[in-house]
């Protein structure tokens, strides 16, 4: 069954969630991981719930509202954040420590302080709730903390943002955790990046006709041809992965109040200007883009291999592993008039600063150094959680895991598990793990034009998801001086998801074996440093020199296996919902619906939260941020 015309739709919000076949139901937790192309998740999520009849979160009592708790400080801080822009005061987070100080209890415990975590619990506390965040690490952030050595300040992660800016319904997901925080993180606007493919070195530019330029240059008249009419196909679709936002989605019946009911009007409008290419068009926005690819004939090798890195640098995974939501997405995005990348001034650690700063401002704590050992079930229900150091911590209310789900599982009594929820985690394919390569050096020993991102594909023929075969390197103090000391630059390349854990599987870290392997298998980022940066550049020279492997990543992050996340494709399987078998215990981060990526986990986080208050708490927010 397929999308009929838009004057068909009948008054009814169930005959507009039904629209989708019956034969997708099983898709809707898979969503991708630039959750603005939340309708489709949305729809599917009424649609289900309709003709089940029950909510995704069983059993919540939604709690009366409460005085705010202040948040708690110590004389003894581990770490100063500068305030942003919109803030003349700093923020503390308690230095690493045996026992959380303060109370020993809160509503809603969070373990680890992850963006999904940090989101979940910045709602929470906005929407006055005693929460209370437990991470294992001396600094926060997760995968997207930073560190500072010798004066340079280093990402640990993500770099490749937009949307930070953006506000009203089709905003970015943690720019609307933000907003409702009361936060914001000044940027710098850039708009392209270098790519060094088998064809050709160029600086390709986002926008609507920069790209076909290169096309012309670089690859050959077909091409532009089939670029254009890709353009053409999919973008009469945007608007349905646009039209709803992610923080009105929520896990139970209220969903109906909060999105459906509340933005109808507009989703009824965008199915209109589709129009009947797009309208009928939609359902494919739940298979594989590579689909879509196929049914337009496009045959180009330019064409394949570059949406193929396309959405190897969204999701990890090729065109058809990819849903086409997120694709068309970041086609509307980025080849729109006036397009823009953005990189937070201050690096990504201006994120979780800003997370941190909110959820302080409205009560909620962050106890660092304080690593959970187990969660804690009492009369079949999730009561708490215990620490390394053997204090116990209740959450009176409900935790919130944003460990994986490898993770998670290892800290649950498997006697209270369900055989088969235990055998769905273990048998979930992985994401293979990293290689990173950190560096501090002097600015005059590179290219004077030197960009902040690099992309290298040694071998189109590998694929883009081979190791050792595509390289991301990140100059952020290009745009963000105050990263590096004067004259300095600081530098992260990695290799995204493609290391095998295999090769370093229980090998010791202070081995002879280990750093032969660390060499070997760090040449690549290397070479292609050497490649982005000039022949002026001379490796010896860098004042600061760091090699990460998959046994890092297991270590810092607390990974299991060091793993980039869950290998979910599109059309072969679905990510989890928050839920677990446990009452009172829920998940948010990369394990989860909608996926992989900053914007996901900020809407996994804030779909958990969204899930533990009444609807009417949760539509004040919304009046509140304006949308």
């Amino acid at each position: 069954m397929e999308l009929g015309s838009p004057k068909h739709l009948g008054r009814n919000w169930n005959d507009v969630a039904s629209l989708f076949s019956r034969n997708h139901e099983c898709l809707f937790f898979q969503l991708s991981h630039l959750t603005q192309h939340f309708l489709v998740a949305a729809l599917k999520l009424l649609s289900t719930i309709m003709e089940l009849g029950l909510p995704l979160f069983p059993g919540i009592k939604f709690p009366t509202s409460r005085n705010t708790v202040l948040a708690r400080s110590s004389p003894n801080n581990l770490s100063q954040f500068s305030s942003n822009a919109s803030s003349s005061t700093s923020i503390s987070v308690k230095p690493p420590t045996k026992t959380v100080p303060g109370k020993p209890e809160a509503d809603v415990v969070v373990i680890g302080s992850g963006i999904g975590g940090l989101c979940c619990a910045g709602l929470l506390a906005r929407y006055n709730q005693d929460v209370l965040v437990l991470e294992s690490h001396d600094l926060p952030g997760g995968a997207a903390h930073s560190f500072e050595i010798k004066g340079y300040k280093f990402d640990s992660g993500p770099s490749l943002f937009s949307g930070f800016q953006s506000r009203g319904p089709q905003a970015n997901p943690l720019a609307q955790v933000l907003d409702a925080l009361g936060e914001s993180i000044p940027c710098a606007k850039y708009d392209s990046w270098m790519v060094y493919i088998p064809e050709a070195e160029f600086l390709s530019r986002i926008g609507p006709t920069e790209f076909l330029k290169d096309l012309e240059k670089h690859a050959s008249r077909n091409a532009v041809q089939e670029w254009k009419k890709l353009l053409e196909a999919i973008l009469p679709l945007s608007a349905a992965a646009m039209a709803l936002p992610p923080l009105s989605i929520r896990g139970d019946l209220g969903v109906i109040s909060t999105a459906a009911a509340r933005y109808a009007p507009s989703l009824l409008k965008s199915f209109v200007e589709m129009g009947p290419q797009g309208a009928f068009g939609a359902p494919k926005l739940l298979r594989p883009f590579s689909e879509i690819m196929d049914s337009l004939e496009l045959r180009d090798p330019f064409i394949r291999n570059w949406v193929d890195l396309l959405a190897f640098l969204l999701a990890g995974v090729k065109s058809n592993g990819i849903l086409s939501a997120e694709m068309v997405y970041m086609f509307a995005e980025w080849y729109k008039p006036g397009c823009t990348l953005e990189y937070p001034l201050n690096g990504s650690g201006a994120i979780i600063d800003a997370l941190v700063r909110g959820i302080q401002k409205f009560g909620g704590r962050i106890s660092l150094g304080s690593h959970v050992e187990k969660i804690i079930v009492e009369n079949g229900k999730a009561t708490g959680v215990k620490l390394k150091g053997g204090q116990f911590i209740r959450a009176k209310m409900a935790i919130v895991s944003n460990a994986s789900m490898w993770d998670t599982l290892n800290l649950l009594p498997k006697d209270k598990l369900p055989k088969s929820y235990i055998d769905r985690v273990k048998t979930t394919p992985q994401c293979e793990s990293f290689m990173h390569l950190h560096l501090g050096f002097d600015a005059e020993d590179v290219r004077e034009d030197l960009g902040i991102h690099h992309i290298v594909v040694n071998e189109w023929e590998r694929g883009v998801d081979a190791d050792q075969n595509v390289v991301l390197i990140s100059v952020p103090s290009v745009l963000s001086p105050n990263l590096a000391p004067p004259g300095k630059h600081v530098l992260h390349a990695y290799t995204p998801g493609t290391e095998p854990f295999e090769l370093w599987e229980g090998l010791d870290r202070r081995s002879a074996e280990y750093k032969k392997l660390k060499a070997e298998r760090s040449e690549v980022m290397w070479k292609a440093v050497e490649r982005a940066l000039g022949s002026d550049f001379n490796r010896d020279k860098c004042e600061v020199k760091l090699v990460g492997t998959p046994l890092t990543h297991q270590r810092f992050l607390r990974r299991n296996r060091g793993t980039y996340g869950p290998a979910i494709q599109a059309g072969q399987g679905t990510f989890p919902g928050h839920s677990t078998p446990i009452p009172q215990l829920y998940c948010c981060g990369d394990s989860t619906f909608p996926g992989i990526g900053v914007p996901a986990v900020a809407a996994s986080g804030a779909i958990v939260a969204n899930s533990l208050v009444s609807v009417s708490q949760h539509s004040q927010l919304l009046d509140a941020i304006g949308i």
